[in-house]
């Protein structure tokens, strides 16, 4: 099972399970830089990989960035025993990001529920102009509902 980033600065009270960085993380080249039960941070290196055909970072990066981001918040906040699963997304774009650029993401609550978290990540490019902002609910499923 993947560890930790080694760049964040986790809680000592956050769910164990937001510690762990998803394959797809690791696959984008994403690094964690904060880590807590009220703000998760991550950068990324817009790559040639990443790119979309107009030769800038791909819109659908973005957005698996910030809904990593918002699972991480989401899992960081659930109780013992619960998952969480994405089942709503919008993101409004912005500015393009150059390819050589690293864009910085800020997953910040906008609601913790019981059942459901709304989540905010703001997404910005090296020079701090506003890239995209992306606005994601979170299911949380309870053991008895993970037993399902």
């Amino acid at each position: 099972m993947p560890g930790p980033s080694p760049a964040a600065k986790p809680d000592d009270d956050i769910n164990p399970r937001a510690h762990l960085r998803p394959a797809v993380a690791r696959t984008l080249g994403l690094k964690f830089t904060h880590l807590s039960r009220d703000r998760i941070a991550a950068e990324l290196p817009a790559r040639s990989e990443l790119a979309n055909r107009k030769n800038v970072l791909s819109g659908g990066v973005l957005m698996a960035l910030a809904d990593i981001l918002g699972g991480t918040a989401a899992s960081a906040n659930l109780p013992p025993g619960a998952g969480t699963t994405t089942i709503e997304s919008k993101t409004n774009f912005f500015a393009p990001v150059a390819l050589g650029d690293t864009v910085f993401a800020e997953c910040t609550p906008l609601h913790r529920g019981r059942t459901t978290m709304v989540w905010e990540t703001r997404i910005t490019r090296g020079d701090g102009r506003l890239v995209a902002v992306v606005t994601q609910t979170q299911l949380v499923m309870t053991a008895e509902r993970n037993e399902e």
